[in-house]
C-alpha cells in the first residue's frame, strides 16, 4: 500500500492548536506518538507574507542562468544558507519556543528545505525515516518543523505519519529512485507497518507540525489545482554529532553551540550572494557523503 492509497485519519480533530512553549501534556504526546500538530506559529496574514516573499524569490531565481546549480538544489537543501527569508522564518520565536520544549534552549538549524507540490503534480514522498541518510547520532535531539505556507490537505499531498513508529528505532530502507519521488534517492522503509496507524498532517497556513527524526512518514500527490507549499526546518541540539561525514554545518538560531560538533554558518541578510553560494557548495559536498552512502545511483531532486 502506498501512502497515497492509505486510509489515513486527520490529526486536526485530536490536537488543539497552540503557540509558544509546549505544555507537559503536549510534550508527553510528542514522545509517545512521535509528532505534534497543529501548532499555531503565525497569523494568516503573516503566513501569507512569508508565502509572498518565498514565491517572489522563486520567480527571481528559478531560471537565473548565473546560478552554479539549478534553483531546486538550493531550495531543497540548506535553503537557509542562501535565502534571507528562509533564515528569518527559521528564527521565528513561536517555532523556536515549541522546539525548545523538546530539545532544550540551545538550538541549531541544520537544514531548511522549501518543498512545493505543483497543481496536479504526481510527485510523492515514499514512507521513510529522515535520519536514515543523515549520519547523525542522537535521534532524540533532532526535530523537524513542517511549516505550512498554504493549506495542507490529503487532496494536495499532505504528509502522513505512522503513529508511534519512532519507537521502532532505525529500520532498513530500500532505494526506489522513482521518477515521481521527491526524495533524493526515492528511499522508503523496508518493513511493514499498520495502515491504521497513519494520520494525515492537515494544516492551515501559519500552522506547523513537529516530528521525530525516526518517524515513518511520507505523502501522496497533489490532485488539486493549487500549489502546496511548506518550509521544512530541521532543528538539532548541540548534542548531535556527525558519524559518517568528516564534518557538518548548522546555523545557531537560539542559545549557543556548546560542543562545536557542527560548524557554524552565518545568517544571510541578502539572497544568493557569491559568499552564500560558495558556502552552500561546500556544505553540499560535505553532506553528500552520508546522504549518498551505499547509493547505487547519483542523488537528484530533479527527477
Amino acid at each position: 500500500m502506498t501512502v497515497s492509497e492509505s486510509p489515513a485519519t486527520s490529526a486536526r480533530a485530536s490536537r488543539s492548536t497552540h503557540s509558544g512553549s509546549l505544555t507537559s501534556g503536549q510534550i508527553e504526546a510528542y514522545w509517545r506518538d512521535g509528532y505534534l500538530l497543529p501548532i499555531h506559529v503565525a497569523q494568516a496574514e503573516h503566513a501569507a507574507s512569508w508565502r509572498h516573499e518565498i514565491e517572489a524569490l522563486e520567480r527571481r531565481w528559478r531560471d537565473e542562468p548565473t546560478l552554479p546549480r539549478p534553483f531546486v538544489d538550493y531550495a531543497r537543501a540548506n535553503f537557509h544558507v542562501v535565502s534571507s527569508a528562509a533564515a528569518r522564518i527559521a528564527h521565528a520565536a513561536p517555532i523556536l519556543d515549541a522546539v525548545e520544549s523538546l530539545i532544550g534552549p540551545d538550538i541549531i538549524c541544520w537544514m531548511c528545505e522549501l518543498i512545493v507540490k505543483e497543481p496536479h503534480s504526481p510527485k510523492i514522498l515514499t514512507i521513510h525515516q529522515d535520519l536514515t541518510y543523515w549520519g547523525f547520532e542522537g535521534a532524540d535531539h533532532v526535530v523537524t518543523a513542517w511549516v505550512a505556507l498554504t493549506p495542507a490537505r490529503l487532496a494536495n499531498g499532505a504528509m502522513q505519519f505512522v503513529t508511534g513508529s519512532h519507537h521502532n528505532g532505525q529500520v532498513p530502507h530500500r532505494d526506489t529512485y522513482g521518477s515521481d519521488n521527491l526524495l533524493s534517492r526515492g528511499q522508503e522503509v523496508a518493513v511493514d507497518y499498520d495502515p491504521a496507524d497513519l494520520v494525515a498532517v492537515e494544516l492551515d497556513p501559519g500552522e506547523m507540525s513537529l516530528h521525530h527524526g525516526l518517524m515513518f512518514h511520507g505523502s501522496g500527490p497533489n490532485t488539486t489545482g493549487e500549489r502546496r507549499i511548506a518550509l521544512v526546518i530541521r532543528y538539532v541540539s548541540p548534542a548531535v554529532s556527525q558519524q559518517i561525514g568528516a564534518a557538518d554545518f548548522g546555523m545557531v538560531v537560539r542559545g549557543v553551540n556548546r560542543t562545536n560538533h557542527l560548524l557554524g554558518t552565518p545568517v544571510p541578510f541578502a539572497d544568493f550572494t557569491p559568499e552564500a553560494l560558495a558556502l552552500h557548495a561546500e556544505i553540499s559536498d560535505v553532506q553528500a557523503v552520508p546522504l549518498a552512502a551505499n547509493a547505487a545511483r547519483d542523488l537528484s531532486y530533479r527527477r
